[in-house]
C-alpha cells in the first residue's frame, strides 16, 4: 500500500528552496502554477511537513525537480488509489478507443466549408500540409536585403526559402513528442488536427494511443464555469459522455503516455484566460510527459510561450498540393460524372496558370482563398473579370467573418474601429509602402503609418507615449486577428499577400470622395504607367471607379506623351499608321499595333498575324518579314536551313497578288538552283551568293509591300519603343476589364491608338 503523503528531506528541501530562488517567485506565484487555491501546501513542502502527494509530485515538476529525489522515503510505486495493480494497459486502450470511436468520428470526421449548405467527410478534401521547421517570422534579416525584391521574389520570400526545409506534417508529429503547430488564418491548422485524430482513430497512425481532440475556447469557458482551469477533470467530463466514468482509467492512459492529446486554437482564448490556459497547458504536459501532445495558434501569438514545446509552422500549398486540392472540391461539389468533374478541375488548374490570374494564384495558396477561388470558379466556369469583388469576399472573411462563421469571440483590442475605418487604415497602409516601392517594412514604419491614422480620429490620444502603445496595439490586432500583416522576419512586417496590398493600394485612389482630390490621385497614378510593378493597381483602379473615362483618358495622355517629343519615333509610328490605310481589317488600331510588334520583334510576326485574325495583307507582311529574318540569320552551309528558306519563298508566292512583287519574287526563286535536283549545286550557290540573295529580297519586299524600312533605333529609342508598346497593351487591357468607360470615350480611345502626334492633334482640332 503506497502513502497518501509525502514529505521532503532535509537535502530535498535546501534542492527545492535553491530551485525555488532561481525562479524568482513568492510562495503565492508557486501556488498558483500549481493550481492550488492557498499557499499553505507550499509552506508545508518547504518546512518538511507531510502534503497531499499528488500536490507533492506538482510542486517538484514546476520547480523541474525529480520528486523521487526530494521526497523523504520515498514509497516504490505511486497509485492514487493507494495500490498499483498489474493492469493490461494494451487491453485498457483498445476499450477506451472503442468506447470513444464514434465520438472521435462525430468530432472530427466532418467539414462545415464556407458557402456550403451541407458538411464534407474530412478525408474526402483533406491535402497533407508540409511543415516549415523554422519559423520566419523569428529569423533575422537587414531590411536592407529586402528592398529591392520584385514581386515574385516576395511572393517566394518566407515561404521556406529561408529554410528550405519542409517535411510532411505526418512527420512533423512522428518527430517531436511536444508540437505548436502554427499558422496564417485559413491555412488548416483544425483541420490538420481534425485529420491527425481521425486517422488515429481509424488505426492509420498511433493506433496504441487514445485520441482525445480539445477546443481550447471551450475549455476555457468551461473553466471559468466551474472555477478551476483542470485539463484532467475536463478530460474525465469528456470521458463520461462516451460511458466512461472510472477515473483511474484515464490516470493509467495519461500516466503510460498513451494519449495523443490534440489542443486547438491557443490564439482563440480570450486574453483575460490566457495566462489560465497555458500554464495548465504546461503543468499537464510536465506531469504526463510520455503523450504525445500537439496544440495549434496562430502564427503571431509569439507570447504564448510553451515550455518544451517545438514551434513549427504550416507551409503554404504548392503548385502540385492546389492540384490535388481542386481535384478533389470538384469531386466533392460538383456531383457529376466522374470525367466531368476531371474536366472541369483541369479548366481550374489550367485558367488559374494563365498569367493574368497571377492574384488569384497568390491567394490559392492558402486552402481558405483557394476553396473560395474554386466556389467561384465552379459557379461561372470562369474567374471573375472583376477581381477586386472576389478580393473584397476575401477580406470581408479576415476582417471578422471568419471568426463569426466559427463563433469566435476575439478581444477587441482597438475598440471603436468600424470596418470602414479598417479598410481605410489598411488602404493607407498599402499605398504608402507601395508608393515608396516596398513590399517589407520595419515594424516602427507600420506604428508610425498606425499613429498618423490615429492622431486623426476623434478622441485621440494626445500623449505620445499613449499614441505609441495604441499604434502597437492595433498592429498586433492586424497581424492577429484579420493576418493582413505579417511579421515576415523579426521587427520587419509586410502585408500577407501582394494581392492584397495592390487591392488597397487602388481602393486608397478610388475611395476619395473629393473630386478634385481624386483627379490628382488619378495623375499620380498615371504617372506610373511604364513600371510593370504597378499593373494590378492599374487594372483594379479601373474596374473598381464608378466612372473611368478619366483614368483611360489620362493613361492615353500620358502613353503619347512617351514618344511625343522623338521625331525619329513619330516618323516611324506615321509609317506603321499609313501601312494600316493599306490593309485596314480587322481595325486600325490593331493593324498599326501589328506593324509596330514586328519591328520590335520580327521573329514573332507569325503570332502577331494570328492576333489579326490573319488578314491576308498583314499575314503576308509578316511572312515575308519572317523570311527575310530566316535568310539572314541562317548559316551558310546548312543545307536544310537554306532549303526552308526556298520553301518559304514558294509559300509566299502563292499568296502575292501584287503583280510587281510577284514577278520580283519569280526572278528571286528562279535563280535558285533546285535543291531535289541536285544537292550538292545548291549548297555550293547558296554558300556564294546567299548574302546578294537576300539583299535583294529585303529590297523587293520593301518597294512593293513598305516594310523592312531599315528602322535602326538606338538602345534607348528601343526601351522607349517598348514601354510605349506595354503602356498601350496595359490601356487596351483596362478598356477589355469590364470598366465603366462611356461608350464615346472608348471608341475615340480606340481609333487613337498608336498614332503619330500629328494625327492625333488634326484629330483634336478636326
Amino acid at each position: 500500500m503506497a502513502k497518501r503523503s509525502l514529505q521532503a528531506s532535509a537535502t530535498g528541501i535546501k534542492q527545492a528552496k535553491k530551485a525555488f530562488a532561481s525562479k524568482g517567485w513568492t510562495q503565492e506565484n508557486l501556488a498558483e502554477e500549481v493550481n492550488l487555491k492557498t499557499r499553505q501546501p507550499v509552506w508545508r513542502f518547504f518546512t518538511g511537513r507531510p502534503i497531499e502527494r499528488y500536490t507533492f509530485i506538482e510542486i517538484c515538476s514546476v520547480l523541474e525537480l525529480e520528486w523521487r529525489e526530494i521526497a523523504a522515503n520515498p514509497p516504490a510505486e505511486v497509485s492514487e488509489s493507494g495500490e498499483r495493480i498489474a493492469i493490461n494497459i494494451d487491453a485498457l486502450v483498445k476499450k477506451v478507443r472503442a468506447q470513444r470511436q464514434d465520438k472521435i468520428q462525430d468530432q472530427c470526421g466532418t467539414l462545415q466549408l464556407l458557402d456550403t449548405n451541407r458538411p464534407v467527410e474530412i478525408e474526402d478534401i483533406y491535402i497533407d500540409v508540409n511543415i516549415l521547421q523554422e519559423i520566419a517570422s523569428q529569423q533575422w534579416v537587414e531590411i536592407s536585403n529586402l528592398q529591392n525584391l520584385t514581386s515574385k521574389e516576395f511572393a517566394r520570400f518566407g515561404l521556406g526559402q529561408i529554410s528550405r526545409t519542409q517535411i510532411p506534417g505526418m512527420r512533423a508529429v512522428e518527430t517531436y513528442s511536444k508540437l505548436r503547430v502554427l499558422g496564417k488564418p485559413g491555412c488548416g491548422k483544425t483541420t490538420f488536427l481534425q485529420h491527425l485524430a481521425i486517422q488515429c482513430n481509424q488505426g492509420n497512425f498511433a493506433a496504441n494511443l487514445v485520441p482525445i481532440f480539445i477546443t481550447l475556447r471551450d475549455f476555457a469557458d468551461e473553466s471559468k464555469e466551474t472555477g478551476a482551469f483542470s485539463l484532467l477533470n475536463y478530460i474525465s467530463s469528456e470521458f463520461l459522455t462516451c460511458g466512461i466514468s472510472e477515473h483511474s482509467a484515464i490516470e493509467t492512459l495519461l500516466r503510460e503516455g498513451r494519449v495523443l492529446l490534440l489542443l486547438d486554437g491557443l490564439d482563440e482564448v480570450l486574453h483575460q484566460d490566457n495566462n489560465a490556459v497555458l500554464k495548465e497547458i504546461r503543468r499537464f504536459s510536465e506531469k504526463y510527459p510520455k503523450n504525445l501532445f500537439i496544440v495549434t495558434c496562430r502564427t503571431a501569438v509569439k507570447t504564448f510561450n510553451l515550455r518544451r514545446f517545438t514551434d513549427v509552422e504550416i507551409a503554404p500549398f504548392t503548385r502540385s498540393q492546389i492540384v490535388a486540392f481542386a481535384q478533389k472540391w470538384f469531386t466533392v461539389f460538383t456531383r457529376k460524372n466522374a470525367q466531368d468533374e476531371l474536366d472541369l478541375a483541369v479548366q481550374f488548374i489550367e485558367k488559374l496558370d494563365l498569367p493574368e490570374n497571377l492574384p488569384f494564384r497568390r491567394l490559392a495558396v492558402t486552402p481558405l482563398f483557394l476553396h473560395l477561388a474554386c466556389w467561384v470558379f465552379h459557379r461561372q466556369e470562369k474567374f471573375p473579370s472583376k477581381k477586386a469583388e472576389f478580393y473584397k469576399q476575401c477580406l470581408d472573411l479576415l476582417l471578422g467573418k471568419w471568426d463569426e462563421i466559427r463563433s469566435i469571440e476575439r478581444d477587441e483590442v482597438y475598440q471603436g474601429f468600424l470596418l470602414p475605418q479598417k479598410l481605410k487604415l489598411m488602404s493607407q497602409i498599402a499605398a504608402a509602402t507601395f508608393e515608396e516601392g516596398n513590399y517589407f517594412f520595419e515594424q516602427r514604419a507600420a506604428e508610425h503609418y498606425i499613429g498618423d491614422f490615429i492622431s486623426n480620429l476623434p478622441n485621440a490620444p494626445t500623449e505620445p507615449e499613449e499614441l505609441q502603445h495604441d499604434s502597437e496595439v492595433v498592429l498586433k490586432a492586424l497581424e492577429l486577428q484579420h493576418g493582413l500583416l505579417a511579421e515576415r522576419v523579426r521587427g520587419i512586417f509586410s502585408f500577407s499577400s501582394l494581392t492584397f496590398q495592390e487591392y488597397f493600394t487602388a481602393r486608397k485612389i478610388v475611395a476619395s470622395h473629393n473630386l478634385q482630390s481624386l483627379e490628382r490621385a488619378l495623375e499620380r497614378l498615371v504617372s506610373h504607367i511604364t513600371e510593370p510593378r504597378w499593373r494590378e493597381i492599374f487594372l483594379l483602379t479601373a474596374a473598381m471607379l464608378r466612372s473611368a473615362d478619366s483614368l483611360v483618358q489620362l493613361m492615353k495622355q500620358q502613353i503619347d506623351a512617351l514618344v511625343a517629343q522623338d521625331p525619329y519615333l513619330q516618323e516611324f509610328l506615321t509609317w506603321a499608321s499609313q501601312k494600316s490605310l493599306i490593309t485596314p481589317q480587322p481595325t486600325l488600331a490593331a493593324t498599326r499595333a501589328f506593324y509596330l510588334g514586328l519591328i520590335q520583334a520580327p521573329h514573332l510576326a507569325p503570332h502577331f498575324a494570328l492576333a489579326c485574325t490573319l488578314d491576308q495583307g498583314i499575314f503576308l507582311d509578316a511572312l515575308l518579314d519572317n523570311l527575310v529574318l530566316e535568310c539572314t540569320l541562317g548559316s551558310s552551309s546548312d543545307f536544310a536551313h537554306a532549303h526552308a528558306c526556298a520553301d518559304a519563298l514558294s509559300n509566299a508566292l502563292t499568296i502575292v497578288l501584287d503583280v510587281g512583287l510577284q514577278q520580283s519574287l519569280q526572278q528571286l526563286k528562279e535563280q535558285l538552283p533546285d535543291p531535289e535536283q541536285d544537292r550538292a549545286r545548291f549548297r555550293s550557290w547558296w554558300q556564294i551568293n546567299h548574302l546578294a540573295w537576300t539583299e535583294q529580297l529585303r529590297t523587293a519586299i520593301s518597294l512593293h509591300r513598305n516594310i523592312q524600312s531599315h528602322w535602326h533605333f538606338s538602345p534607348e529609342q528601343q526601351q522607349v519603343l517598348q514601354r510605349y508598346y506595354d503602356a498601350n497593351q496595359l490601356l487596351i487591357d483596362c478598356l477589355n476589364s469590364n470598366c465603366e468607360v462611356t461608350v464615346a470615350v472608348r471608341r475615340e480611345i480606340e481609333a487613337a491608338l498608336l498614332l503619330p502626334q500629328k494625327e492625333l492633334e488634326e484629330r483634336e482640332w478636326g
